[in-house]
């Protein structure tokens, strides 16, 4: 089993570059020092940053300005020749809407007979395309984006007669430009031509997280500020927060509602989508201003996010203690009193758990749900969980340990599983429905993907291990140029290129890039990560007759 243990303290600006200028030219080393994690100390030795507001801006002048100058290296030597030719492929893939860049397309594949919608602009596909720009200055392009997709939020939004909510955010769009008027107009798709016909749930998450990134690396809060925006806001956290029969505070979602967009098993309550629901919230608490309407829903925020937290931390959380204490759970209980309060019947436990789950180590299971637990590992949702806090930071530390333990497993020779370990035989039979592009250990069944390294580099940087991200990151180089950025590799070590991969993927040369980018300078991680929460305590309202 490889293993890689590299923890680094990280104190201030000085600090990371000396250090990391000194750890990145060695090769990783087994014996490297625990040291405190990024975010146990504070984010003003590096932002200077006083509260979770927008008080204190960070914006870094650290990247040089113009469309053609991609970001210097600095501690990490040279520029890889890879960096070049990245952006080179990043810039092929931009969209113009009227003159204005507003995107960029999911794939630049002119091999490819079939376009499909690879040639639209996916809002969950953008953000690391805009991560990449904002860090390399190019802000237009992020505030264009943010800009549109917000005008289409208001476009009417039918799947066949049944209208959808006011606050959904579409899945994608595209230019429709005709020559014959010489106009050009954007086309939304709400989910009424996606597969299995499914509305984006991640897409206005996706879309509160960017506009705070954006927020906080160009110090401009008059978008965020905008009546357009903050009505937007309101409009998507409405479909999250409203009251229905829901006893828990996780969101129930049906299959394909994320990056994960086909029938894999994650209906109920998919941790992808309950990591970046706490996450959206507490972007959306930093940015709603507090005067008429935004003053209700900071209020049900601050409430929802204590609920969440709390059940979270509990009852998705898995390591080798919960593991045992599960596997002796008492079923058929009754009362406040019940320790299996979701009566998980012991035997449902599959026998490969046991062999994954390391004494160091641990993770948010993938679906908790009445009388159903999903052991699956999902890269996307325990990534976010430690870029967003969701995570204590002793939990934080525990995904990274697995990792670090289960590399083979969850890295292999391409970073990163989407999922782990792929259902087949008679199981994928059943949950796929032989869905014939998630075979075992390809695509979304246990495929890797190359787009979450930066995801993974971002969780490393937090966590005081930036020599893990190195190491992915230099896995990635050693086969994306020469493979022409594949969408997604197939097989249990991510050793072959997809068999239905789509090449000159634009995530996967926007994820490669924002990691490269992120390990040169940590303190971009900040433009995405989110400090350790405080304690969120619902509101307490007084009642009329305590006034009296």
């Amino acid at each position: 089993m490889k293993r890689v243990s590299s923890h680094v303290s990280i104190a201030s600006e000085a600090e990371i570059n000396l250090d990391l200028s000194r750890l990145l030219i060695d090769k990783p080393r087994l014996t490297l020092e625990r040291k405190r994690s990024f975010d146990e100390q504070s984010w003003s030795e590096l932002s200077h940053r006083q509260n979770d507001g927008f008080d204190s801006i960070m914006h870094s002048p650290a990247f040089p300005s113009g469309f053609d100058s991609p970001f210097s290296l600095g501690t990490l030597g040279d520029p890889h020749p890879l960096v070049n030719e990245a952006w080179e492929a990043l810039r092929k893939s931009v969209v113009y809407f009227r003159g204005q860049p507003v995107g960029t397309i999911a794939a630049v594949d002119h091999a490819s007979e079939e376009v499909l919608n690879y040639d639209q602009v996916f809002v969950r596909d953008f953000v690391p395309s805009a991560l990449a720009f904002l860090m390399n200055n190019e802000t237009d392009i992020v505030k264009n984006f943010l800009l549109k997709t917000l005008h289409l939020q208001s476009s009417e939004k039918m799947v066949d007669r049944f209208k959808l909510g006011a606050g959904a955010m579409p899945a994608s769009f595209k230019v429709d430009r005709n020559r014959n008027r010489n106009t050009e107009t954007l086309v939304a798709d709400f989910g009424e031509s996606a597969i299995g016909r499914v509305a984006p749930v991640d897409s206005g998450f996706w879309w509160i997280i960017l506009l705070r990134a954006y927020t906080k690396y160009t110090a401009d809060t008059s978008l965020a500020e905008s009546p357009e925006c903050q009505n937007c806001m309101r409009l998507i956290l409405n479909l999250c927060l409203s009251e229905g029969f829901d006893t828990f505070p996780t969101l129930l979602c049906t299959d394909g509602c994320s990056m994960i967009d086909r029938r894999m098993g994650i209906y109920g309550y998919p941790i992808e989508i309950q990591a970046l629901f706490y996450m959206a919230l507490r972007c959306a608490l930093q940015m709603l201003k507090p005067d008429g309407e935004g003053k209700d829903f900071i209020e049900k925020i601050g409430q929802r996010l204590h609920a969440l937290t709390y059940h979270m931390r509990n009852y998705f959380w898995l390591d080798f203690p919960h593991l045992n204490n599960i596997y002796r759970y008492k079923t058929e209980e009754y009362s406040h009193t019940a320790v299996n309060k979701f009566n998980v019947i012991p035997d449902s436990i599959p026998d490969w758990v046991f062999d994954f789950m390391p004494c160091r180590g641990g993770y948010f299971l993938g679906n908790v749900s009445p009388a159903m637990m999903d052991f699956r590992w999902f890269a996307l949702g325990n990534c976010i969980a430690i870029i967003s806090s969701l995570a204590t930071p002793e939990q934080s530390v525990a995904i990274m340990d697995l990792i670090e333990e289960r590399w083979d497993e969850l890295v292999g020779e391409m970073p990163l599983k989407i999922c782990y370990p792929a259902i087949e035989n008679h199981e994928w039979r059943i949950i796929t429905g032989c869905d014939p592009k998630n075979t075992r250990w390809s695509y979304h069944n246990g495929g890797s993907w190359p787009v979450l390294l930066w995801l993974l580099t971002a969780a490393c940087i937090k966590t005081g291990r930036p020599q893990m991200a190195k190491r992915a990151i230099e896995l990635a180089e050693s086969r994306l140029l020469k493979d022409g950025w594949p969408e997604y590799y197939d097989g249990k070590l991510g050793r072959f290129i997809g068999k239905q991969a789509r090449k000159f993927q634009t995530w996967s040369i926007a994820g490669y890039l924002v990691a490269r980018m992120m390990l040169e300078d940590p303190s971009t991680l900040m433009m995405i990560s989110m400090e350790e929460d405080r304690p969120v305590k619902p509101t307490m309202r007084r009642s009329a007759s305590w006034n009296a």
